[in-house]
């Protein structure tokens, strides 16, 4: 392999199986499930490592794309941040990374791995990713196959057919998820999980694309041609990309190739697939138990205890999962820990608005969290960044109240700007122009009381916005 692989991050999902911490306003690739750091930041540190990897692709939408920039700025990597108008499954991400990887090296190497999984061995994983390189050069397209811990039913597979050196084997098959027993002849066979990361040479994916998904890669290659720039993002062309077929990559390519080969992850590998996933993962306490926050097992083992504020007391069970936020509780059999998602679906059709939102709220001039919400009042906890600024607007149906708990707000209000400090107040009347930036090198914090007859986000009239929302 004569350059670096260009990794490719796919960074749009929702991962429902682990409400309720992921949900649509946070999904789970970027919440710290195990450490400090998330899943996301975990995978862009493995893929920084220059010394295989070229600047990573992330693939992502703009309601997620300033989390994506934070992430990447606390870990201090840089990474090209790409905007996909509207979602079309994975082939199209696929195809936009192959576009965008041409244009940089008409001999150009991919990676396309997923932001959500977690690896053991990195430097495993690094070399496996390069032997990998090494063989899709060749005109390959190379899936990366983990050797199985067991007759799993919630993964495809993939059966490696002929060896084809450097360590690979083509691939003579892919299977659907199979039931308990096939999963054990799987087992058996030498069959591996399908992780769904791999690695190609561009040339061959874009040929595989334009021979057996035309619909995909012609609209893309218009979107990347047409795309803008947008402050620190690529905004892919939303008329073009639009027009994209959506579909997975395995259907658009992986499961019809005859050039798709395999090579084995012996790196420790999983794809944090719900609850049971994260105690496995989890660094475990007396008897078994994986605490996280304030929690306490008496007579119980092999549980997993995640809370965010709320004291939580488990006595005389196992193998369960109690997962409490700030304002919704999950209790489940870590056995049966795969149908949270089914009762996302419920509590959605219910018209819950914890199933899809967080009560603390991501902005990219930092955050709000909802403290306490009457018929005709709302009271917010808010966070500005150094340097962040709300938008210059206003509201038709509430006036505001702030106050300053900690550091120096620099308030617009209509034609004065006025300097609030810790301890001090602003009152913003209805219909009033405002605007609250931090000029400070410290968070500012301050308590917002809301009154008035209507409290919802759409009565926010941005006038004028840094961050390009008006």
């Amino acid at each position: 392999m004569s350059s670096k692989i260009i990794p490719v991050v796919m960074c749009g999902g929702a991962g429902t199986r682990l409400w309720p911490v992921s949900r649509d306003t946070m999904p789970k690739q970027f919440i710290p499930l195990l450490g400090q750091e998330s899943t996301f930041q975990r995978t862009m540190r493995l893929l920084s490592d220059a010394s295989v990897f070229d600047q990573a692709i992330v693939v992502t939408n703009a309601e997620y794309r300033f989390t994506v920039l934070d992430q990447l700025q606390m870990i201090g990597v840089k990474a090209q941040i790409v905007l996909e108008p509207v979602r079309r499954d994975s082939a199209a991400a696929v195809a936009t990374a192959t576009e965008l990887a041409l244009a940089r090296d008409e001999r150009a190497v991919v990676g396309v791995f997923a932001a959500d999984h977690v690896v053991q061995d990195g430097a495993l994983f690094v070399e496996t990713c390069r032997q990998a390189g090494v063989v899709a050069a060749q005109g390959r397209i190379v899936t990366i196959g983990i050797p199985p811990t067991g007759p799993a039913t919630g993964y495809g597979y993939i059966r490696p057919g002929t060896e084809i050196g450097d360590g690979a084997r083509k691939v003579a098959a892919f299977v659907e998820k199979p039931d308990a027993a096939r999963a054990a002849q799987y087992l058996l066979d030498g069959y591996l999980w399908n992780s769904g990361n791999f690695i190609f040479d561009a040339v061959t994916m874009r040929a595989e694309l334009d021979a057996f998904e035309p619909e995909i890669i012609a609209p893309v290659a218009d979107a990347v041609a047409n795309a803008k720039r947008d402050l620190d993002f690529l905004l892919l062309d939303a008329d073009s990309f639009a027009k994209a077929k959506k579909i997975s990559i395995d259907y658009a390519v992986m499961e019809r190739t005859q050039k798709a080969a395999v090579v084995a992850g012996h790196f420790g590998w999983s794809d944090v697939g719900g609850w049971a996933a994260v105690w496995e993962l989890s660094q475990k306490q007396e008897n078994g138990n994986a605490i996280d926050g304030r929690g306490y097992v008496l007579n119980g083992a092999n549980n997993l205890i995640r809370s965010e504020e709320a004291l939580v007391a488990v006595i005389g069970l196992d193998d369960i999962a109690v997962v409490s936020t700030r304002d919704a509780v999950l209790v489940t059999r870590k056995a049966e820990a795969d149908k949270v998602k089914d009762m996302v679906a419920l509590i959605t059709a219910k018209g819950e608005s914890e199933a899809g939102a967080h009560r603390e709220v991501q902005r990219p001039w930092g955050k709000y969290l909802s403290i306490d919400i009457g018929v005709r009042h709302q009271v917010k906890r808010i966070t500005v960044k150094p340097g962040g600024v709300l938008s210059l607007q206003k509201h038709f149906h509430r006036a505001e109240h702030w106050v300053v708990v900690r550091g120096t707000a620099e308030v617009t209000r209509n034609e004065e700007v006025i300097v609030v400090h810790e301890n001090e107040s602003i009152y913003l009347p209805i219909g009033c122009v405002h605007r609250m930036a931090n000029p400070g090198k410290i968070p500012l914090e301050i308590i917002e009381v809301q009154v008035g007859s209507y409290l919802g986000e759409d009565d926010i009239i941005r006038i004028e916005d840094i961050y390009r929302r008006a």
